[in-house]
């Protein structure tokens, strides 16, 4: 029962209760008129309303229909994605940096000695390369070529450009060699270098030589008695018969995870590779010959070429983390042409493998 209900009950009581009171006898001497029942119900509703205005509550507005309450969506835990273009800080865009010195072969770029020129042992002769500058740097007179690998051929240690070059213009270089003592096929591989001494090539990104490539024949051994080092100091002439055939190439390389390198010519991932760096089904880089090649372990003295001959390389792979420093190993090219190869080092961190190598022709 409601508070307002209640309310109306007592009061609807009390009323009678009052009523029955007065209609009761008295004294035979008093006469009480008999309230009019009209009025006295007339009464009791005025006060019951006045009741009902007294403790009923305001009615209050009935809330309508409470509207649907849109979906929410979970936030992603790395938030909005923010994009970032790699501007560099100081210098000129990337393109221009990456293709500040690039040089591609000329018209022809064998302006002399076309490749597998036959000459005489202790031959002297010029070698005059066509090169263009194919990228955004001019070259200035500080720039040189050098030998970068292979047989320097006497050849001194660098060769100033004859000319400042700018892009797209061309340039003949020349420089001045002799043929080696012995007979056999002799390539020397050269590069340019800057005015700070970084070296750039030509082919993709500059990374590939260019190179003089000479066979020597008779039977001749006659040496200028005034060749010289690229330091300039007199050698002098070494009429003993060598212990190790004609060196066709060395130097020193880099390989990174899934490079290959062609130890014919000292070049990485441009054909004809006898070795790689590869990672196995475990990523553990693997250090293993490719197509014919073969290689043996020797130990921690340079062999020379009889002994690798004899130690008949075969093809193999081992782990590059088992490679110790200072060690050789006696090869075979897919050209059949025998040398060492040294372990400078191997960086498991940076999976990076250093080697030094030499090739020697066949005698």
């Amino acid at each position: 029962m409601n508070p307002k209900t209640r309310l109306i009950t007592r009061l609807a009581v009390l009323f009678l209760f009052t009523a029955s009171a007065c209609n009761m006898p008295r004294g035979s001497g008093d006469k009480t008129p008999t309230p009019d029942v009209t009025q006295a119900y007339q009464t009791v509703q005025a006060r019951l309303t006045e009741a009902a205005g007294v403790v009923t509550p305001q009615p209050t507005a009935t809330p309508s229909e409470p509207s649907p309450t849109p979906p929410t969506y979970a936030t992603p835990t790395g938030g909005v994605p923010t994009f970032t273009t790699n501007t560099p800080t100081t210098g000129a865009p990337p393109t221009a940096v990456s293709r500040c010195n690039l040089a591609e072969p000329g018209s022809p770029i064998d302006v002399t000695i076309p490749d597998d020129t036959q000459m005489a042992p202790g031959h002297a002769f010029t070698k005059v390369w066509r090169l263009r500058n194919a990228g955004t740097c001019t070259w200035s007179r500080n720039y040189s070529i050098a030998v970068f690998s292979g047989e320097p051929m006497n050849a001194p240690n660098s060769v100033p450009l004859p000319k400042a070059v700018a892009p797209n213009e061309t340039v003949d270089i020349s420089v001045d060699l002799v043929a080696p003592n012995r007979a056999g096929s002799y390539q020397g591989n050269w590069k340019l270098r800057d005015e700070a001494g970084a070296w750039f090539g030509i082919g993709p990104g500059g990374a590939s030589p260019f190179w003089v490539r000479i066979v020597v024949t008779g039977s001749g051994t006659a040496v200028p008695p005034t060749a010289t080092t690229g330091a300039g100091t007199p050698q002098p002439t070494n009429t003993s018969a060598p212990e190790n055939p004609p060196v066709l190439v060395s130097g020193g390389n880099t390989l990174n995870a899934n490079d290959r390198l062609n130890l014919d010519n000292n070049l990485l991932n441009l054909g004809g590779e006898d070795v790689a760096l590869e990672p196995d089904v475990q990523d553990r880089l693997i250090f293993k010959t490719l197509g014919g090649a073969g290689m043996v372990g020797f130990g921690g003295t340079r062999p020379t070429y009889a002994t690798c001959q004899a130690a008949n390389p075969g093809p193999t792979s081992t782990r590059a983390a088992n490679l110790p420093s200072g060690a050789f190993v006696c090869y075979r090219t897919n050209d059949g042409n025998y040398g060492w190869l040294r372990i400078v080092n191997f960086n498991a961190k940076a999976g990076t493998l250093i080697v030094e190598i030499n090739t020697w022709t066949n005698p």
